[in-house]
């Protein structure tokens, strides 16, 4: 998710469940609520680095606890230097770890995937419901946090002060329509891959499936089937009565086995991107030295997805030895589905 998405949601809870913290405290939550987002600076250091820090400490439970702590360690010791009215060190606490959990909770809903139980698992969790950047969650986050706040500029220019918290309620059924837009999304989406799974493709069953969003539309969905031989990208519609066609998308057909492969597939650089890659496909190509083995993720499109991609790249001699291994960018613009 966005940062902007992320700050706003965090400042909503503040709203909704402090809503007489002070301005200090605001920040601290607001500061923890996208704090976790710092992993994209590892992209700095290359795309290594990226594929081990992104989404791993920062969005695991162990590394929200941490954040959460850190950030409210630092209210309670120097707090007193910028603001004499404070909230408790507890009740700072638990702000922390919700703002932390709930920047979590919401890139847990996306696509990209999540290292929940780093540093002891390397698997990633995805629920593929929302996009990196959803229109409609920023619409009722901008409209729950700026209305109360331009209606309360109003009140007191004509004089009629409130003596409740100003926001909360709006802050409330913000996040009250956020929940329910993601039950929403999570029925469309699990009708979406219940539809990819049922059907056949080139006469093979399929063996995975999932859907991605489309950030304007909760009905139409991006859809990724592997079958035995290939993999299959096509448009779903779940909009009642919508025709699905699984003929009409786009067929990738895997590379058959071969001793390039198979030595390419036990290289370093190719087991930390197939530790990480939900969807992976390889490409063999036939170079003036020897092989190129390239391994590229399929799953989270463009659409879906905000962050940089990682591809790994192995240099094979024509008797299938290793020459070279690394991990790149991957540069290259797929094609944007079926818009």
């Amino acid at each position: 998710m966005d940062p902007v998405t992320h700050g706003l949601s965090s400042y909503a809870l503040s709203r909704a469940c402090f809503p007489r913290a002070p301005r200090l405290a605001v920040a601290a939550i607001v500061l923890v609520g996208t704090l976790a987002d710092l992993d994209y600076l590892s992209s700095l250091f290359g795309p290594t680095a990226f594929l081990a820090a992104h989404r791993t400490f920062t969005h695991s439970l162990a590394g929200t606890l941490l954040i959460a702590a850190l950030v409210a360690g630092i209210y309670v010791l120097l707090g007193r230097r910028f603001e004499a009215k404070l909230v408790s060190a507890s009740t700072i606490l638990i702000a922390t770890l919700l703002a932390a959990a709930l920047h979590v909770a919401l890139d847990l809903c996306q696509s990209e995937g999540v290292a929940l139980f780093w540093p002891f698992r390397d698997r990633r969790y995805a629920a593929d419901w929302i996009a990196g950047i959803d229109p409609w969650i920023l619409g009722i986050l901008l409209a729950a946090t700026l209305f109360p706040a331009l209606f309360g500029l109003i009140t007191e220019e004509i004089g009629a002060r409130s003596k409740k918290s100003r926001g909360r309620r709006g802050a409330i059924l913000g996040l009250g329509l956020i929940v329910l837009y993601l039950g929403i999304r999570m029925t469309l989406h699990a009708s979406a891959v219940a539809t990819l799974s049922a059907r056949t493709y080139a006469g093979e069953s399929a063996r995975r499936a999932a859907a991605f969003p489309k950030p304007a539309s909760p009905f139409e969905w991006l859809g990724l089937v592997e079958t035995e031989r290939a993999f299959h990208e096509l448009p779903v519609n779940v909009v009642p009565g919508a025709i699905f066609d699984p003929e009409a998308g786009i067929t990738i057909f895997k590379p058959e086995s071969s001793p390039m492969l198979e030595a390419a597939s036990g290289t370093e650089a190719a087991e930390r991107f197939l530790r990480s890659a939900r969807f992976p496909k390889a490409t063999v190509e036939r170079t003036d030295t020897g092989y190129r083995v390239e391994f590229r993720e399929l799953a989270v499109p463009n659409e879906a997805n905000i962050g940089r991609r990682v591809e790994a790249i192995v240099e094979l001699d024509s008797a299938a030895k290793v020459v070279s291994q690394k991990l790149s960018w991957d540069e290259r613009e797929r094609q944007v589905w079926f818009r």
